[in-house]
């Protein structure tokens, strides 16, 4: 007997144009040379052994793999993320569901991050048409065209809009490849169901970014970089409009999953940055890393020369470059360095803002 479930479709949305927010884009992003504000000289000379190791793994052909947050988006360093990746620093970069959409919403319409307290008590958290409708359609049809999570997203704003097939056309192909290829008949399918519902039209549906320069996910598109999403089920306010639909999210989340892994496989002689991603960057990591690591030593080898930098604003006063800490020591309970710390390589931890972090390591790599 199925439980009951809850209605989306009887949710009021409401225009995004009338939402309070408290970012906008034009006036608070971060330029790159913008002077950092707050570090150590620890941490300075830790940024300086992570540009050598960002060096050293470019200059091999080894990845640098890049994770964030979702505040590094609603922080303005959208900038710094596209030089990283124009200048040929960074070969893949990664962040939660929040951070797919702050970095839509920007590029849709320059602000983003409203009041939760105070929109959750009119029950208006997250109720908001274009960004749940842009972005979980951009997951059906980006599902359905075999697109990972971010690279769907990516496509919508860099292209500004989507086409949509036909229904017939998608009928058609469900009836040919039903047998032959049951996967491809079912992601038309669930595109059939989503076009029958909304009363889709076919063809090109115009969605313009007029911010898409400050779009991350747009410049990862643009320059062919693998930008990956791993959202969790129910944690981000697409989740509250009737176009989001599990299967798509589903299929384009495991792309990622897996496209992150590939990237992970090759991590010998590489680097791993988490930049204030304290739940979503450790846990797909070693699942990622298990998983290549499995592959390598069935190959005769093992993925071990590799570097692992975390930031983040908690203090940490233990040396992860010795080893976990023992249990009656605080620093035991910072669980994200905990699993990193088991991930082999090299780990080393910087308490720092991540504006910070990121304005000194751009700043301090070579320049093109």
């Amino acid at each position: 007997m199925p439980y009951p479930q809850f209605d989306r479709h009887a949710v009021k949305m409401l225009p995004l144009s009338e939402r309070i927010n408290k970012t906008v884009i034009e006036q608070d992003h971060v330029p790159v040379d913008s002077p950092p504000r707050r570090l150590s000289e620890t941490a300075k000379k830790v940024i300086g052994l992570a540009v050598e190791d960002i060096v050293a793994a470019r200059r091999s052909g080894a990845p640098v793999m890049l994770t964030f947050g979702a505040h590094t988006i609603k922080n303005g360093m959208a900038p710094t993320l596209i030089q990283l990746m124009e200048q040929g620093w960074v070969t893949h970069l990664a962040t939660n569901g929040a951070g797919i959409i702050h970095d839509w919403e920007f590029a849709f319409q320059g602000q983003s991050s409203e009041h939760v307290e105070e929109n959750v008590r009119h029950g208006q958290f997250g109720n908001w048409q274009e960004t749940g409708f842009n972005i979980n359609l951009a997951l059906n049809v980006g599902a359905y065209e075999e697109r990972g999570y971010g690279e769907a997203v990516g496509a919508m704003i860099e292209n500004e809009g989507l086409d949509i097939p036909a229904a017939s056309a998608l009928h058609a192909e469900i009836v040919e490849s039903a047998s032959s290829d049951p996967r491809r008949a079912a992601r038309a399918a669930d595109l059939l169901s989503i076009v029958n519902t909304f009363n889709l039209p076919a063809g090109r549906m115009d969605v313009p970014h007029p911010w898409k320069r400050f779009s991350v996910q747009a410049a990862a598109f643009r320059l062919g970089i693998p930008l990956t999403g791993h959202p969790m089920f129910g944690h981000d306010i697409i989740y509250n409009h009737p176009m989001n639909y599990g299967a798509s999210l589903g299929r384009a989340a495991e792309r990622d999953f897996l496209t992150f892994a590939e990237s992970v496989s090759r991590l010998e002689g590489g680097v791993y940055l988490s930049i204030g991603s304290a739940v979503m960057s450790p846990m797909v990591f070693e699942k990622s890393l298990s998983i290549s690591q499995n592959l390598a030593i069935q190959q005769g080898t093992l993925i071990e020369n590799h570097a692992i930098y975390v930031v983040d604003l908690a203090e940490s006063h233990w040396d992860w470059t010795q080893g976990e800490p023992p249990e009656d020591n605080p620093d035991y309970y910072l669980r994200y360095n905990k699993s990193f710390n088991r991930m082999g390589g090299r780990m080393r931890y910087l308490t720092a803002d991540n504006r910070d972090f990121l304005l000194q390591l751009f700043q301090t790599l070579p320049k093109s």
